[in-house]
């Protein structure tokens, strides 16, 4: 965490309830625009002092700023400021991948498992010993908060504000790199879970980093191939062909493929298979046969499943509340990428953009 800046203050700006109360929101911009307006107001009457004009001018300036400040609807500050740690705005040193994924499950189930549980919906064996049951962990709440704080919360752990009773241990024995690997497996699993039990991703979830082996470049990182689309492929056992390569997505090959094959992209990291298992809600022996779609951006958008022939924009899995609706709906994968293209995704964390 060195490499970060620390945030100096014990409070910071709430942005959560902005993005998530519209209400409260308006009232902020408001009263924005009343200091604002009340700025310009006394800059008025500052000038009108250096040019000697009629006094009754500047104070009738001056009463107008005054009262654009008294009937602000100043917002409470316990809803627009909110506690704040030193990592509060610290990101993920390192892209969400599958290695980190990988490990992250393993030191969670040696460390945090016992309170959290194994399925970290937070009924482990030792929870009840606890001053306060652990939180769920297995849905949204992590997108609910700052990737810094969350950070500072497993390494410092916390206790109740009114008894001072520790309600999480810390870990201070785990290093800053196991502490971010358990912060992306969790997002993974959580995000498997929204899959498997809503049938879509609530929030946007990035295609796990890993490496491969490209007909065209050799070996080469995921990321590098940002810009394009990417279908996914993980062929199911004694599969005879692989989905025919088209020049609008690049086809990334996990798993077995026919001995005559030559894939424009082989993922061969073994992390990759139990990675996007996670993400798909199932188990790695579950996986073969899926197929996913990867936008332009590197988000992961839509999903076939084992025994789907063909695609259409109804597989579209991740998308804005407000997705644009084509003006004419093209039938099949052609609809599907049209969708994607338009309907841009970004990660909104504690209402700051990532």
């Amino acid at each position: 965490m060195a490499q970060q800046p620390a945030w100096p203050f014990a409070r910071r700006l709430a942005a959560e309830r902005l993005l998530l109360e519209p209400g409260h929101a308006r009232r902020v911009v408001v009263t924005l625009a009343c200091v604002a307006g009340a700025i310009a107001l006394l800059s008025a009457a500052l000038i009108l002092a250096v040019l000697r004009r009629r006094r009754i001018w500047r104070h009738g300036v001056l009463a107008a700023a005054a009262a654009l400040l008294v009937f602000a609807p100043w917002p409470a500050s316990a809803l627009l400021w909110a506690p704040a740690v030193p990592s509060s705005l610290h990101r993920a040193p390192a892209a969400f991948s599958a290695q980190s994924i990988v490990q992250g499950q393993g030191v969670f189930a040696q460390h945090c498992a016992q309170c959290h549980g194994a399925d970290a919906r937070g009924e482990g064996p030792l929870a009840s010993q606890l001053a306060q049951w652990p939180p769920d962990l297995a849905g949204g709440l992590l997108w609910k908060r700052l990737e810094g704080e969350l950070f500072w919360r497993i390494r410092h752990g916390l206790r109740d504000a009114r008894s001072g009773a520790e309600t999480m241990p810390g870990t201070p024995a785990l290093s800053d790199q196991e502490i971010w690997s358990v912060l992306d497996f969790l997002q993974a699993r959580a995000a498997g879970r929204m899959l498997r039990d809503m049938g879509a991703w609530e929030r946007p979830v990035r295609l796990p980093a890993s490496t491969l082996d490209c007909r065209h470049g050799g070996q080469r990182s995921s990321e590098s191939l940002r810009g394009q689309r990417l279908q996914l492929v993980l062929p199911a056992a004694g599969v005879q062909a692989l989905p025919q390569e088209d020049p609008r997505w690049v086809t990334v090959v996990l798993g077995a493929v026919p001995e005559d094959a030559a894939p424009e992209c082989l993922a061969q990291e073994r992390a990759l298979l139990p990675a996007i298992a996670l993400l798909l809600g199932v188990t790695p022996e579950e996986a073969p046969g899926h197929s996913l779609f990867v936008d332009k951006d590197g988000w992961l958008r839509a999903r076939s499943v084992p025994g789907q022939a063909g695609w259409s924009a109804g597989d579209l899995i991740c998308r804005t509340e407000a997705a644009p609706a084509a003006e004419a709906p093209a039938p099949g994968v052609e609809g599907l990428l049209r969708r994607m293209d338009a309907d841009r995704m970004r990660l909104v964390r504690a209402g700051y953009p990532h």
